[in-house]
């Protein structure tokens, strides 16, 4: 059985795995998943992961892998992506859950609500002061280190920058300004330059029956 993908085309979590699977060059089965249609509310949907979110890797033997991270980590095992040293991961750890507790509950679900969801802005407005005030937050956190390295766990790329770069490179669609934020726009372009970098509208070649 070959990997496959339950995803959303446009989920920036969803986005880090294809990301990185495009990186490595590993052929996978993409199932698209609506999340406006319902499709993650299906009892067969809900049997996969139970919380109903993507996205969801079932891997060989049929075994369930959910929470985008989680994911990254299984896939990067033994990868370039993915330090030896120990203190070269711990670092890379310290910056998947900072994008998991900080980054993405503000510009994650900013872009969401702002920007994929329609009239989301309204339905969400009571929170959006705190997504926007956070946000920067986030962003001041990253350009405080990205001014000392050109990657956020150090010298070379990590999954920490495939984790962060989702939701930090579509922030003008939750209209954050990256104006002011010169080191992680250089960021941007460093992750977007690497080889086998793709866009987030990438699809994979079907994988052969």
């Amino acid at each position: 059985m070959s990997l496959v993908l339950h995803a959303a085309q446009r989920s920036a979590n969803c986005y880090k795995v294809r990301l990185l699977l495009a990186h490595l060059g590993m052929p996978f089965d993409l199932r698209d998943v609506d999340i406006l249609r319902g499709d993650t509310r299906t009892p067969e949907f809900l049997a996969m992961n139970p919380r109903g979110r993507v996205p969801v890797l079932q891997v060989e033997g049929g075994t369930v892998l959910i929470e985008s991270n989680a994911i990254l980590m299984y896939l990067g095992e033994g990868t370039r992506f993915l330090p030896e040293d120990k203190l070269c991961r711990a670092m890379m750890m310290q910056w998947l859950f900072f994008e998991q507790n900080s980054h993405h509950p503000s510009l994650g679900e900013a872009r969401f609500w702002m920007a994929l969801i329609p009239g989301g802005r309204d339905l969400k407005r009571d929170l959006v002061d705190d997504w926007m005030e956070k946000g920067e937050e986030a962003l001041s956190r990253m350009e405080s280190q990205l001014a000392r390295s050109p990657f956020v766990a150090g010298d070379r790329m990590t999954l920490a920058d495939i984790a962060l770069y989702a939701n930090t490179h579509l922030a003008h669609e939750a209209e954050f300004d990256l104006t002011p934020f010169p080191a992680v726009r250089g960021w941007i372009d460093r992750v977007a330059a690497e080889p086998g970098h793709v866009g987030m509208d990438w699809r994979p070649m079907p994988v052969a029956a």
